[in-house]
């Protein structure tokens, strides 16, 4: 799936520090730029200087997204990363309750109350490794929420990425969310880096945490920066290829970039004594074990890059950014759904992994969100939209930043784009110039639970069915509606009871409409056809309805009564459904 290894990192010092990228041409393994322009060979479309400049774009962006358990500090790692990149000032998750602000990422009021993430949000931002090199990345990141209840969102995120950030509270170590979520990653072949955060508080031996990694999900960690003072104590980082301590110092509630001191081994040894030498011990313990950075092995998601921080009080946060840009994949080809591969230098196209609705007062607009796969996007361009077949105009582009927005009037592969109104978009969608190209669906996760959905007042009906069709364009939920109930009382089928509350709350806040939640006695659906659903439709503790998709859904009561209806009558269809992490 990814066809193009990051450029090497500058060999320039940084600033202040002295400290640099310590990846080898030998260990990366990076192709140069010259290298990937005579393996292209452009379409006709496309001129050759247009493919060179396409070459230098895709090779300079980054597109991740990071993932974790809830609590894990994805919220406040994303805005870590921005402030590092001097896109914001100061940090939006402070110390202590009173004086804590919502991040930039969470722009729902339900999220900013409850001080979750509740729904993936799309950041683009320019990096520079060395301010003294005209060398700007581009970075693509997704901030995804870590709740089960919304695992369709994240696996949504997860088809739109290159790479992954694993985070890892350090006192819980693995938890099932993150589990899932690696197993989606694999099943992508998306690498992933993984970063131990909080290590500003108690937890678990680092020793005994790269052991939980790899006994549990199979995956060989390799430190790049292991952490210099047990947890709860934490000092600064081992660079461990270099040998130098990267020495932090701590900002009023972790609001600001933690200034830096780069000290070498004597130094280290000076100042922290015997934390040193156990960070040194440990690092070497797992080098000589083969625990050592391999390129190779970790674009094939067979090892993980390990990078020791805290989110909170911005301690190893430019690490994270300097490995992305070092150690991630560029944009590469994609698979379509013919089985056909559309290479970054074809003619532009584009898949829609999200559309949300709602994120600012000011603008009662509706953002498809795009992820460019090949060619150049040029706002105002007209495309194709595959599932249609129709022209579609691109005049209202952007780029987003939260909850900002900026006019984007080009666009590479691995860029996020969000177009204004396209009410026809929905995620798995496809868009294409030139040659026909059509990426695969993105699945439905199999429901769990189902609740009738209802107004009582009628001069609010209008509202209720734009706030319904809204709601479900979105994947918010899944809306299943069948002739007996009607229009009027639809169904909502979703993967965890989260999803109710983010309807509701949506509903009221956007629409002004207070709709209200009626529990149905089903725990399980299965995909039937027209022709078995008459038979189902008999069936005591079974009720069949339509998604918006199209496809019949048979809910089913529970699993014993399930088991029955497939015993006895084997010859009705009752397909299972995609599993959330499955």
């Amino acid at each position: 799936m990814y066809g193009r290894e990051p450029l090497p990192p500058t060999p320039s010092e940084y600033p202040g520090t002295g400290n640099k990228p310590h990846f080898t041409q030998k260990e990366v393994r990076l192709s140069t730029p010259d290298s990937v322009e005579t393996s292209t060979t452009p379409t006709e479309s496309v001129p050759k200087s247009v493919h060179k400049e396409l070459d230098g774009e895709v090779a300079r962006r980054r597109t991740f997204a990071v993932i974790s358990h809830p609590d894990a500090g994805k919220s406040t790692l994303t805005e870590a990363l921005a402030l590092h990149a001097r896109v914001i000032s100061e940090a939006g998750a402070i110390h202590g309750k009173a004086g804590r602000r919502s991040t930039v990422s969470d722009w729902m009021e339900m999220e900013k109350a409850r001080g979750i993430s509740v729904s993936s949000t799309a950041l683009q931002f320019n990096y520079q490794v060395d301010p003294t090199v005209d060398e700007i990345n581009v970075i693509n990141l997704v901030d995804t929420p870590g709740h089960a209840d919304f695992s369709e969102d994240t696996y949504r995120v997860l088809t739109a990425v290159d790479a992954a950030v694993m985070l890892i509270d350090a006192a819980k170590g693995l938890e099932p969310q993150t589990l899932k979520l690696f197993q989606v990653c694999r099943q992508f072949g998306i690498p992933v880096i993984t970063v131990i955060n909080k290590w500003d508080r108690p937890g678990q031996a680092p020793l005994e945490l790269l052991d939980e990694i790899e006994q549990r999900i199979g995956l060989t960690p390799t430190p790049l920066y292991w952490p210099v003072g047990i947890a709860g104590d934490f000092r600064g980082l081992l660079d461990v290829q270099a040998g130098n301590y990267i020495r932090f110092t701590r900002t009023a509630g972790g609001a600001t970039i933690a200034p830096e001191e780069l000290l070498d081994a004597d130094a280290a040894l000076a100042r922290e004594g015997s934390e040193w030498e156990t960070a040194l011990e440990e690092s070497e313990l797992l080098t000589s074990s083969g625990q050592a950075h391999d390129q190779e092995l970790f674009l094939a998601g067979q090892t993980s890059p390990v990078i020791f921080g805290s989110a909170m009080l911005n301690f190893g946060v430019r690490q994270i950014l300097d490995t992305l840009v070092a150690l991630a994949p560029a944009p590469g080809p994609r698979d379509d759904i013919k089985g056909g591969v559309r290479e970054v230098t074809d003619p532009f196209s584009a898949v829609v992994f999200k559309v949300q609705a709602g994120m600012d007062t000011a603008h009662r607009d509706r953002l498809a969100f795009m992820r460019v796969v090949s060619g150049v996007f040029e706002r105002g361009m007209v495309v194709t939209h595959a599932q249609t077949g129709k022209p579609f105009t691109t005049k209202y582009a952007l780029t987003v930043f939260g909850r900002e927005r900026t006019t984007v009037e080009n666009a590479y592969p691995g860029d996020v784009v969000g177009l204004v109104n396209a009410t026809a978009l929905a995620p798995g969608h496809t868009l294409f110039t030139d040659k026909k190209v059509e990426y695969p669906p993105i699945p439905s996760f199999a429901p769990e639970h189902f609740a009738a959905l209802r107004v009582d007042s009628a001069d609010k009906y209008k509202k209720f069915r734009r706030a319904v069709e809204q709601m479900d364009s979105e994947g918010v939920v899944q809306v299943l509606r069948n002739d007996i109930r009607g229009d009027a009382s639809p169904v909502l089928a979703a993967v965890g009871p989260m999803q109710f509350e983010v309807v509701t709350a949506r509903m009221k806040t956007e629409f002004g409409v207070d709709a209200r939640l009626e529990p149905l006695g089903y725990s399980v659906a299965r995909r039937t056809d027209a022709e078995s659903a008459v038979e189902l439709g008999r069936q005591r503790g079974v009720e069949v309805f339509t998604r918006t998709d199209g496809a019949l859904l048979a809910l089913v009561s529970d699993k014993w009564r399930l088991q029955y209806l497939e015993k006895e009558m084997p010859e009705l269809t009752l397909e299972p459904l995609v599993a959330a992490g499955e």
